[in-house]
């Protein structure tokens, strides 16, 4: 039986492009790990998808997860848009080249090893979980 682990990702950058962290959380039982880094000239976009990579990365083995965002850029970008930019070559309907394409290509990648259960919640309305990870991103921010 695969384990289920929770994970709680966010994004923030200061000025888009600019100084940019990403924040997560790791829940599984009663164990939990936050994790933030940053980087110096990113956009927002950028650091939400390199949250959720780096939340999937940590698991070392298949596990069921439910992944948390308050990005809809990543939620539907994997669950809705990725499949239609495969088949069109890596261009979006307008037929304009997809942005964060290394990004995608990695957070697809390390889908396929899980069992994703996507889930989106509105960002600054007071969702513990959301609201420590919005706080790590700007940790990774302050840190650079």
């Amino acid at each position: 039986m695969m384990q289920h682990v929770e994970i709680f990702t966010d994004g923030a950058c200061r000025g888009n492009p600019g100084p940019g962290g990403w924040g997560v959380i790791l829940k599984m039982g009663d164990n939990r790990r936050e994790l933030f880094g940053g980087e110096a000239t990113t956009t927002n976009n950028r650091m939400e998808l390199t949250a959720a990579i780096q939340g999937l990365a940590q698991l070392k083995r298949p596990c069921q997860v439910t992944l948390t965002t308050d990005s809809r850029y990543v939620m539907d970008g994997i669950t809705k848009w990725l499949a239609g930019w495969k088949r069109n070559g890596w261009k979006t309907a307008a037929k304009q080249p997809v942005k964060n394409i290394d990004l995608w290509q990695q957070l697809e990648t390390l889908c396929q090893q899980h069992l994703v259960n996507w889930q989106w919640v509105k960002g600054h309305t007071g969702h513990d979980e959301n609201e420590c990870a919005d706080r790590l991103a700007n940790q990774g921010i302050d840190n650079l």
